[in-house]
């Protein structure tokens, strides 16, 4: 049984467990080093290290939103050209794709090279932060190329059915980083340089990873010289898809910049090195649902081509209540052990400590649900629906997070900061479950297999 017939008729729940589990380890792995990275950073430099990669944070999702742009609007689009036969439509977006994953970080990079520092002092950078901010950020933007390909690519091998390559790749980068991290930092005392250097160093290994696969004549969708020049039907439905979570994303980086300047305006740079560890944290329990709904992804759109609705409907179910069992799980271990958690950056600055421990708390309180708007998030945009898609993925970062966020530290100080994201996240939700609830209302149903290919199966 091939790939395209095991997507449409196997068990959804062997099917998702199959295509999620790689996508979750590899996203941990990845929200492993990350830690691991500040962790360095916070040990190794100290508190103001880790405001400065906080400061640098914005900056670096502007580059991995474009990745987004294109990657996940192109991995969505492959799986349902696969799921409606169209190979060859398939590798056309597969390679357009990879020719923008290349020159839209190029020209980020060369915009963030020419004004650095008023970039920088843009997104929350105060006098004493700079310095660490712009050696940090000068390295990440150089590798900006190589981090989109690596992204991008390896999210077009999960596309066509292979997902445990995909996590292989993030696992030897993840490693390669915290490896090059640990040495140019205490080894070779290279301080943030190090850090960045180790980063894009270890995305260039994942890049040479998923180039090899694609080169090697493994892939069942080939990257074609001839595809590689823009088609530009191709280009506006890859990134009509991709807008969702590239418009979360950037709307990720806006929030950011307006969180360090409030927070710098309250609280100053511990403060921001307070959030800076609470990301982290946030970003290991995250990084899991995002993998679960990756797993999910190639599943609901190759189906969804296909017309099999309930096995679409299956799929989101599934996948639903297995992010809210991990939400669940993160959102417990941070109310169990708070100061053990933030203690591991911050070592003997109990001043950093307190802050960030009672922070989190409340900024992570109504955690167990976002675990439901993320996987509906992704349903949309899996589906090729990008106006429910964007407006469920802006909710939490623009619509809500960010008014909440210029409105409640006027009358709570720094308290204000922290809870907003609990109403923005209680919210969002709600208009989640109205927006989706009407989607599967109307969902038709099946469409009967051909006798043939019951036959095959």
């Amino acid at each position: 049984m091939d790939r395209s017939i095991a997507m449409r008729d196997q068990n959804i729940g062997s099917l998702l467990w199959k295509f999620s589990i790689p996508a979750i380890v590899g996203m941990i792995i990845n929200a492993l080093y990350n830690i691991v990275d500040r962790i360095f950073v916070g040990r190794g430099i100290g508190f103001i290290a880790i405001a400065a990669t906080t400061v640098a944070f914005p900056i670096m999702l502007i580059i991995f939103a474009v990745a987004m742009l294109i990657g996940i609007g192109a991995t969505a689009l492959i799986s349902i050209r696969l799921g409606q036969q169209k190979k060859e439509e398939a590798e056309r977006v597969a390679g357009n794709a990879t020719a923008m994953l290349v020159i839209l970080p190029s020209i980020l990079a060369a915009v963030y090279l020419s004004f650095p520092e008023p970039i920088l002092t843009l997104f929350g950078s105060s006098g004493d932060v700079l310095p660490y901010a712009r050696d940090f950020t000068h390295i990440i933007m150089l590798g900006a190329p190589i981090g989109a390909i690596s992204f991008g690519l390896n999210n077009f091998i999960r596309a066509e059915g292979n997902p445990r390559l995909a996590m292989m790749t993030q696992i030897i980068g993840g490693v390669t980083n915290v490896v090059l991290n640990y040495y140019f930092i205490f080894v070779l005392g290279m301080g943030i340089k190090g850090s960045a250097l180790g980063t894009v160093l270890g995305q260039l290994v994942s890049a040479l990873w998923v180039i090899s696969y694609f080169l090697s004549g493994r892939s069942l969708v080939k990257i074609r010289i001839k595809n590689l020049v823009p088609h530009f039907p191709t280009l506006i439905g890859i990134m009509s898809i991709g807008f969702a979570p590239f418009a979360m994303q950037m709307a990720t980086s806006v929030q950011q910049s307006i969180l360090n300047k409030t927070l710098l305006a309250h609280g100053g740079d511990l403060a921001i090195s307070a959030v800076g560890i609470i990301m982290s944290v946030l970003t290991l329990m995250f990084m899991p649902i995002v993998g679960l709904s990756q797993g999910a992804q190639p599943l609901i759109g190759f189906n969804y081509g296909a017309q099999q609705f309930d096995r679409v409907k299956e799929t989101v179910k599934i996948a639903v209540i297995a992010g809210t069992g991990i939400a669940v799980a993160g959102y417990l271990a941070i109310h169990i052990w708070p100061m053990q958690i933030v203690g591991l950056f911050s070592e003997g600055d109990m001043a950093l400590s307190n802050m960030a421990a009672g922070a989190m708390r409340v900024f992570l309180a109504l955690f167990p649900v976002v675990g439901f708007q993320i996987i509906c998030s992704n349903y949309f945009q899996a589906v090729g629906k990008p106006v429910q898609s964007t407006i469920l993925s802006l909710s939490r970062q623009v619509l809500l997070f960010i008014p909440m966020l210029l409105i409640l530290p006027r009358f709570w100080g720094i308290d204000g900061v922290w809870r907003s994201a609990p109403i923005a996240d209680g919210l969002s939700v709600m208009l989640t479950a109205a927006i989706f609830y009407l989607e599967m209302k109307y969902l038709p149903k099946s469409v009967a297999l051909p006798k043939e290919a019951e036959a095959e199966a």
